[in-house]
């Protein structure tokens, strides 16, 4: 009985370190989210550059409009991002719960762009609301 105990008094502690943890590491990589209809006004006026960060056989599948393959690009990131480092960037993945956009949001971070949204609804969101997907 004590054995058990002193195992769920351990675990619980474990878990409060990892929760604690993973609390902290979203607040350092809080990226601000776009909506759909800003998203769409955006892409209408050219005024966004689109990172996809489902990796390349997914994008090859369907994409967002105009959207970078950032898999495939990302040594080449450099070339293909706007000269202005305050240019609107949004990083996407394949649904709220993925987390594979953070790859994206943290490339642009470290060539020095300020102005980095995510798009969290992400490749299923933007299918939902019945946009089209570019091959």
């Amino acid at each position: 009985m004590k054995a058990t105990l002193c195992g769920l008094l351990v675990m619980t502690c474990l878990l409060s370190v990892a929760l604690y943890a993973q609390e902290a590491d979203q607040a350092q990589n809080k990226t601000e989210d776009i909506s759909l209809a800003d998203l769409k006004k955006a892409i209408a006026d050219k005024a966004v550059v689109l990172l996809d960060c489902n990796g390349s056989q997914t994008y090859a599948k369907g994409h967002l409009p105009g959207a970078i393959d950032f898999e495939a690009s990302v040594e080449k990131l450099a070339t293909l991002l706007p000269a202005d480092k305050g240019a609107l960037i949004v990083a996407y993945c394949g649904s709220p719960r993925c987390l594979a956009y953070r790859g994206g949001v943290n490339a642009a971070r470290k060539l020095g762009y300020t102005n980095i949204k995510h798009f969290s609804g992400g490749l299923s969101g933007w299918k939902e609301a019945g946009e089209p997907l570019e091959k």
